[in-house]
């Protein structure tokens, strides 16, 4: 069994048992043409999994909360113009909550799942009821205004909820429905997705895994170039090493059309790859190929196995996405070598001694080719992390070098993503925020897919004061790497807290203290947020978790560091606090 934060919609069908009494066999007719022609479609098109049908009722998960909403919306708009069109016999009422669950093999239980099926029967027949941590969730990511219903006890909940209402007849009511927020980032429907399997290393030695992941990761790379396509990142894509899988339950999984796998055999100064790109709903071959090549090939095996896996997918590239692909800084494959071996340490645990082995792999990297960008970011990432943990002995200097060696790494490579991506990442430590924005977007330009630049453009938005434009980037992030899931919805809380969001916005730090038991910023911000809710027990308990964690924490010396454009954004974080009692 594991947990989860998750949207649930419950829907079921007003007046079922008099219709089954009147007329079995046209009730169930009706609900199967129902099922399949307006709810199953909605649920799909809004990327829900239907987790169990009871009968006359249905429970859907979600993993965004706005899916949910709007999945609901679609759902109950076109029974409505069915009624109005041909008499349709379906009606529903369906309720939404975000909250835990408990998964148990294909299973959801838990308090999350108990209040919609609360909130269900309190929607009007053909409407919809929310909870208000739904309700502030959305805000105006919907077309649809929910009115206030006020707080009702529900059966088992020990706490009163506060619930929002919705029906279709309000649609040509004497109202402003807010506009939905501009989708800037998401992906349009029915656009080919694919996924990423780390290749199995045939190579009969443990420490070649280094190159067959970074192969895997240069993909990966070249594919999210290509706006037309989603990619997955690589972080979720790897959650699958060494599993043995099937294709169509990692397609559903990770909400995707296709799934590339291969292997890699690396002998000497040769490298045989196979790979094969496989349909993730019937778990048909689309395209599959051998490639038995010198290893001074590596870079061009790598652009021909993205253009052809773009052509089995039918996307049309740009010329800029043509020359991008192509464009490659580094002419010595032995420092590419060791780069690929730096980035696996930086992105493993980090600590003092992965930080000293990836610094002396980068600059080896560089004395074999000095021209070769990605190597001088790595550093760049290195001296940040160093800043942040502290571990030479004048950390503070980091970032300066860290400056230094973004800038080269620009120089040597204007055209690469991870290059932008880690000069942003800097000049957010060093307080260029301007830079941090301009670099991000010029990261996003080069490659529409990169999940980290969209978390880190919500992060910008969130910390310049414009907390309520950063969603859409966050939940991008998230829907291109739902395994990284844990670090966005760090800024997903955050963003809710200065938003005045607090019962989301602890849902969400309380999610990710579960991911990431000792992480200690969160519960600052999990702490706050209690204390505007006036839970301050609770409050107190979980700032005790973080001194714990973190004795020397100092609330002062955390806000001078966070790279907030004014000191004045972290207001809000400081009165919960305060009105737990856990600052002056």
């Amino acid at each position: 069994m594991n947990r989860r934060l998750a949207a649930i919609l419950l829907a079921d069908v007003v007046g079922y048992s008099a219709m089954m009494s009147a007329d079995e066999n046209g009730t169930l007719a009706a609900l199967k043409h129902h099922r399949e022609t307006i709810f199953d479609p909605a649920v799909a098109a809004h990327n829900g999994r239907v987790v169990k049908l009871m009968g006359d009722g249905t429970l859907v998960e979600f993993s965004s909360v706005v899916d949910a909403v709007n999945c609901a919306l679609a759902i109950q708009r076109a029974i409505k113009a069915e009624e109005g069109a041909e008499g349709g016999r379906i009606t529903l009422r369906i309720g939404v909550n975000l909250g835990d669950i408990v998964i148990d093999g294909g299973e959801i239980y838990g308090d999350g799942v108990n209040v919609a099926a609360r909130l269900e029967p309190l929607a009007d027949p053909g409407g919809i009821c929310i909870s208000s941590i739904v309700n502030e969730s959305i805000g105006a990511r919907t077309d649809a205004v929910f009115r206030d219903a006020g707080e009702v006890q529900v059966k088992n909940i020990g706490r009163p909820v506060r619930v929002w209402k919705w029906h279709p007849d309000m649609d040509a009511g004497d109202y402003e429905a807010p506009a939905p927020q501009a989708e800037t980032t998401g992906a349009k429907a029915g656009m080919p997705s694919v996924a990423v399997l780390p290749f199995d290393n045939m190579s009969g030695d443990p420490e070649q895994e280094y190159f067959t992941d970074g192969i895997s990761e240069d993909i990966i790379t070249d594919l999210s170039k290509v706006g037309g396509l989603l990619v997955i990142a690589r972080n979720s894509s790897f959650a699958y090493k060494g599993k043995s899988v099937d294709i169509r339950d990692v397609g559903r999984e990770l909400g995707v059309m296709s799934v590339l796998e291969g292997s890699i055999r690396r002998a000497g100064n040769r490298v045989r790859i196979n790979a094969q790109l496989i349909d993730a709903r019937s778990g048909g071959h689309l395209w599959a190929d051998r490639f038995d090549r010198e290893l001074t090939d590596i870079f061009e095996v790598q652009d021909e196995v993205t253009r052809k896996i773009v052509d089995a997918l039918k996307v049309t590239l740009t010329p800029t996405e043509e020359a991008l692909i192509t464009d490659n800084t580094a002419t010595s494959v032995e420092a590419h070598d060791l780069f690929l071996q730096a980035r696996q340490e930086l992105s493993g645990s980090k600590n003092k001694a992965s930080f000293e082995k990836a610094t002396a792999l980068l600059k080896r990297a560089i004395d074999l080719d000095p021209d070769y960008g990605e190597p001088y970011a790595g550093l760049a990432l290195a001296c940040v992390f160093d800043f942040q943990n502290r571990w030479t002995d004048d950390p503070d200097r980091s970032v300066d070098v860290a400056r230094r060696y973004a800038d080269l790494a620009i120089e040597k490579a204007p055209k690469d993503a991870y290059v932008h991506h880690i000069a942003a990442i800097v000049a957010a430590f060093a307080r260029d925020f301007d830079r941090n924005a301009r670099e991000i977007e010029k990261a996003l330009e080069l490659s529409p897919n990169f999940a980290a630049a969209l978390a880190s453009k919500g992060a910008n938005m969130t910390f310049s004061g414009r907390a309520e434009e950063a969603f859409p980037y966050l939940e991008r992030a998230m829907r291109l790497d739902p395994q990284g899931s844990e670090q966005y919805l760090h800024f997903m809380g955050l963003a809710r807290l200065l938003l005045g969001n607090y019962e989301t916005a602890a849902a969400e730090f309380r999610e990710r203290i579960r991911l990431v038991p000792d992480t200690d910023f969160s519960r600052v911000y999990l702490a706050s947020a209690l204390g505007h809710l006036g839970e301050i027990d609770e409050a107190r308990k979980v700032w005790d978790e973080l001194m714990a964690i973190n004795p020397d924490y100092s609330f002062e010396s955390h806000m001078s560091r966070a790279p907030f454009r004014k000191l004045e954004y972290t207001a809000p974080i400081y009165e919960g606090l305060k009105k737990a009692g856990l600052v002056g």
